[in-house]
């Protein structure tokens, strides 16, 4: 079969199984999972929203600047897709439909996420969409788990974009469903709401997206125009059992309604039952472990993120989990990736009870990691989050660093509601946005980048869409512009991530140490944490990260104004009398520029005098 023709329609098919079992005379060697994902730097990307390959003056991988059509942004470009309220229109509706990224464009670009410091790529959901619906851009809605979409290109441009990816030493995860597919069927009378029981089914939808073909396994596909683009993939999962049939969900926390519910108009799909330590996977979910088997060693993958795992349960996701896991290490990958998307405070309970590898970062870390950058809570809101020992049932200070993944801009951002919005919306943000990131990369946590942010976007509106700007430009642009790429390399942010990832990756400290948010005090006598009075809190805002006898001491000032000076607490233990702490960063100084050298001081047992710029970041060690 032409691996770059529509893919196989069964996980019986003979690719597919040689390929799973390694049932041939060619055995592949696999990419090495990492040492520690700890180590890593994510960067996440809208497929459709990312680069079509045709960026004009862009970068190539080797750092050499390229031809195209689509020229890059400058600021009189600013709003050049909004000047009448009738283009204005266009423009916004344009934010709803495919734009045209596609995974060669990811490809292309590469080398600006390598010099960025990226060094895992997340790119979201890839697989072949409901056909006919041109709000599906996202990839949520799968119809063929066993094909690519052919808007984001074929099966062998995923492979290709991966072993690219793979010489330039990042690692590649794809973002996967399982709770739900797209809307394949229709329910007898219409769409229906969720009562607890089972609902029937008119039929699968056909390629006009009627539903006038039986419900149940297609045996003849001949006399079916188009049967691609029919009823859902691979054929396993045309069986009836493969879905619950109970409407759509109405109460988002009430169980078992968020579980077998459908997800808006996504049908959901019958995984298992029992609870998490007696659970029986259904046949539904054993296929799509099968698939997603397939995809690992069909393009050496090296993670996954699970979507909605909320609404999958602790029993389906232990037993995915389990699955992947141990078919990854027959491939060599031992340490293979899977991080799950976690609504709510259950996040850290989901990933001890099912084997995730670590948790979205969603909710009240995102929230408070994004707040405390920019004065409005106190810094303890966020730093709490990680020492909470019994909230989390754990003593260390250092436990959550490989089990949480942290940033500071996303997708579909739960905790904002209806007022959708990037961290650079406003001028204030646009200012702390260097401290915002450092902040995400030198905490707790595994750091993710979302694409857009290093180029200071500025997305808000009333729904997604303004959050998930076109990077190569399009008719969706980012500030509200068209037909202009944004993979500048010499923009402020862009350079200082760049330093940053430098010394985070140089200094292990800052990767896997403990960390501690740290006293500070105006007059070297009265010490406490940095506290919000009234307004947004003007202060430095600074931490440890210690490992062995090495501790790096971070902070960042949130007036982005004036130069803040505090006395700051430091680790009495490891510096003695006539030592000192030497820059290792400084957003106030040039790469190059000499490194200052800070006194270590008799105050709060031991501490020093730290000067910060204006929405800067420093860094000493």
């Amino acid at each position: 079969m032409d691996s770059s023709s529509s893919g196989p329609r069964s996980i019986s098919d003979p690719e597919v199984r040689n390929l799973i079992t390694q049932n041939t005379s060619d055995q592949k060697r696999y990419h090495p999972s990492p040492l520690a994902w700890e180590d890593q730097v994510l960067y996440f990307l809208l497929p459709d929203r990312f680069s079509t390959g045709d960026e004009d003056g862009s970068l190539d991988n080797n750092g050499q600047p390229t031809l195209g059509s689509v020229k890059p942004f400058t600021s009189t470009d600013n709003e050049n897709a909004i000047p009448t309220a009738s283009e204005a229109s266009v423009w916004r509706d344009a934010g709803f439909t495919w734009q045209g990224g596609t995974l060669k464009g990811i490809q292309s670009k590469l080398g600006y996420l390598k010099r960025l410091g990226a060094t895992a790529l997340w790119i979201g959901p890839i697989f072949k969409q409901v056909p006919r619906d041109e709000h599906l851009y996202h990839g949520y809605a799968v119809q063929n788990f066993l094909d690519i979409d052919p808007h984001f290109g074929t099966r062998d441009d995923l492979r290709d974009l991966v072993s690219a990816a793979h010489e330039l030493d990042i690692y590649v995860i794809l973002d996967i469903i399982l709770n739900h597919s797209g809307n394949v069927f229709e329910y007898k009378g219409g769409e229906k709401q969720w009562s607890g029981r089972r609902y029937e089914v008119e039929g699968f939808r056909d390629a006009a997206g009627k539903p006038t073909l039986p419900f149940r396994p297609i045996r003849d596909t001949d006399d079916i125009e188009d049967p691609e683009s029919c009823a859902i993939w691979p054929v396993e999962l045309q069986d009836p059992s493969a879905f619950t049939c109970e409407g759509s969900i109405s109460n988002w926390d009430y169980d078992p309604e968020f579980i077998r519910g459908d997800f808006l108009s996504l049908k959901d799909i019958n995984l298992g039952s029992g609870h998490v330590d007696s659970f029986v996977p259904s046949g539904a979910l054993e296929i799509l472990c099968q698939a997603y088997k397939y995809w690992i060693a069909y393009a050496d993958l090296d993670g996954y993120r699970i979507d909605t795992v909320k609404h999958m349960g602790d029993g389906p996701t232990r037993y995915l989990c389990t699955t992947l896991h141990e078919y990854a290490a027959t491939l060599s990958k031992e340490n293979f990736f899977l991080v799950g998307e976690v609504t709510g405070n259950r996040a850290y309970d989901v990933v001890q009870v099912t084997g995730l590898d670590a948790a979205l970062g969603v909710g009240g870390v995102q929230e408070n990691l994004w707040r405390a950058c920019k004065g409005d809570v106190q810094p303890a809101a966020y730093f709490d989050l990680f020492r909470n020992a019994t909230f989390l049932k754990r003593g260390s200070n250092a436990w959550m660093r490989n089990k949480l993944v942290t940033m500071i801009d996303d997708h579909d951002q739960v905790w904002r509601g209806g007022n959708k919005a990037r961290f650079g919306f406003d001028d204030v943000g646009q200012k702390l946005l260097v401290p915002a990131i450092a902040l995400n990369l030198t905490t707790l946590g595994i750091p993710c980048i979302y694409y857009g942010t290093e180029q200071q976007f500025d997305g808000r509106g009333d729904s997604d869409r303004y959050i998930r700007e076109a990077m190569f430009g399009g008719a969706f642009g980012a500030f509200r512009s068209k037909e202009r790429h944004f993979f500048g390399e010499s923009k402020a942010v862009f350079e200082q991530v760049a330093r940053i990832c430098e010394v985070r990756k140089r200094y292990l400290a800052l990767r896997r140490g403990r960390q501690y948010l740290r006293e500070i005090s105006a007059n070297g006598v009265d010490f406490g944490f940095p506290q919000k009075l009234n307004g947004r809190m003007l202060s430095i805002i600074a931490w440890s990260r210690i490992l062995a006898d090495q501790e790096i001491l971070c902070a960042i000032n949130t007036d982005v104004e004036n130069w803040t000076q505090a006395y700051v607490t430091i680790d009495s233990g490891l510096h003695k009398d006539g030592n000192g702490l030497k820059c290792i960063y400084s957003s106030g100084q040039q790469k190059d520029a000499p490194a200052e050298t800070l006194g270590i001081l008799d105050a709060n047992r031991k501490a020093v005098l730290l000067r910060v710029p204006p929405a800067g970041f420093v860094m000493y060690g």
